[in-house]
């Protein structure tokens, strides 16, 4: 059976391979703000409010799967690339199956603690019904979110990325019937947009545990051997994506206690909206990054410099004319974007358009800086992808949080995230030419 990744790729035929996983962060992207627009619309902005309060666990638990997705990932496809087939078998089933329990454990220990957690998150008297509703329901089941995150990379690194489109399609277009079913036909309220939800992952978490339980792809399940090296070189691997997801949680946490001091629950719905803007932009950056990494790490593995160097530029090339690309669409999207959610005459709407011509200029150094991780964890670098997603996503966001607002006032948690990007941006650029002298892909 012909190994994907073991093509010589030029831009054209490179394009062609990343697109499915493209497609299918932003099909996700589109599903996750149209659960939004559900909520917005037909509930209420205190219930959209709500969701943004419960979402930092959400990060975590969809951490968690991007983290042994791609960790995994590089050790899986290095395999292949060394022509050890069967242990790439080994490792994929025993990191299926730990992502799994841990799944688990996370969901069951978010249920149990539910109450808490949201009046830790900051939810205020007249949120937290809604944040311990939707919490409920969602952490009951959320394990299996876990495993549909887990395989959107894997289905790459089987070389069957095609798989991971269509289901995730699937799955989106779920999400958004139940949501109408659950919230508009039997008008369930923030319940029927938890049980949608929860209804379209349970599609994407176990169609792959059916499709790989046979020999379909050049990886599937296997009588798996323990191996603690596979799963701890897996989370640190992976660690840098763990870190960004689990610093969105913290980050989001602040932004909406900043918000909801300064501007009340309209400021918690302003930020939310524009939160899912960014999940949308960036969802094509993620896509590509994520899509190429196995690529990457076959090379590596098989130790060609020549295609290392060329599929390196070509990503190069693409990052840089993408990153402007998508900051020009993002301004001219901004006032339809944020209208879907709330009506103009609205002091969220007002809140939101003004705060996203601020936020927007993040999508400019957003590219380079989540390449740049995902090729150091592809190199199987947990380190140097560890300490951008650390600084990208926690250190300087956080201390651009704390300090900004003080000199431009609500216009400072505007400049948070574009401010943090670009400082982002120095250091993945400067950590490119360091890894250089060791990886030579230059």
């Amino acid at each position: 059976m012909q190994n994907e990744l073991a093509k010589d790729y030029n831009l054209r035929s490179l394009l062609r391979f990343t697109l499915p996983t493209i497609t299918m962060l932003i099909f996700v992207a589109t599903y996750t703000i149209v659960d939004g627009i559900f909520v917005s619309r037909c509930i209420g902005t205190d219930a959209l409010s709500a969701i943004n309060i419960v979402f930092p666990l959400i990060n975590i638990m969809i951490g968690v799967g991007i983290m042994l997705g791609t960790g995994g990932s590089a050790i899986i496809a290095r395999k292949l690339g060394e022509g050890n087939v069967e242990g790439a078998r080994r490792s994929f089933t025993l990191i299926a199956i730990f992502a799994t329990v841990l799944g688990l454990i996370i969901s069951g220990t978010c249920y149990t603690f539910i109450t808490p957690l949201c009046r830790f998150l900051g939810a205020n008297d007249a949120l937290m019904p809604y944040c311990v509703k939707y919490g409920e329901i969602l952490m009951s089941l959320y394990f299996v979110a876990v495993i549909q995150v887990l395989f959107q990379t894997l289905f790459v690194t089987a070389g069957k990325p095609h798989i991971g489109l269509w289901l995730n399609a699937v799955s989106g277009i779920a999400n958004i019937f139940f949501d109408y079913l659950f919230i508009v036909v039997m008008d369930m309220g923030i319940a029927g947009a938890a049980w949608g939800t929860a209804s379209s992952f349970l599609i994407g978490g176990f169609f792959p545990l059916w499709y790989f339980s046979k020999p379909r792809a050049n990886l599937y399940f296997v009588k798996p051997n323990w191996d603690g090296k596979v799963i701890l070189d897996s989370i640190l691997n992976g660690s840098s994506e763990m870190v960004t997801s689990a610093a969105m949680a913290v980050t989001t946490f602040l932004f909406n206690l900043t918000m909801m001091k300064t501007l009340g629950q309209n400021g918690v719905a302003a930020i939310t909206i524009i939160l899912y803007a960014q999940f949308l932009f960036s969802a094509a950056y993620m896509g590509f990054a994520n899509g190429a990494a196995p690529i990457f790490s076959f090379i590596f593995g098989n130790q060609d410099a020549r295609r290392m160097k060329k599929m390196f530029k070509m990503c190069v090339q693409i990052i840089l004319v993408s990153s402007v690309a998508v900051s020009v669409f993002s301004f001219f999207m901004a006032t339809p974007t944020i209208k879907i959610f709330t009506p103009k005459n609205t002091a969220a709407y007002q809140i939101a358009l003004h705060g996203y011509h601020i936020f927007a200029w993040n999508f400019l150094f957003a590219g380079i800086n989540i390449f740049t991780s995902s090729f150091f964890t592809a190199l199987s670098n947990g380190k140097m992808s560890a300490i951008i997603s650390f600084l990208r996503t926690f250190l300087f966001v956080i201390v651009c949080i704390v300090l900004l607002p003080h000199i431009f006032g609500i216009n400072g948690i505007w400049l948070a995230i574009p401010i943090a990007e670009g400082l982002t941006a120095i250091l993945a650029i400067s950590l490119l030419f360091i890894g250089n002298k060791q990886y030579h892909y230059f």
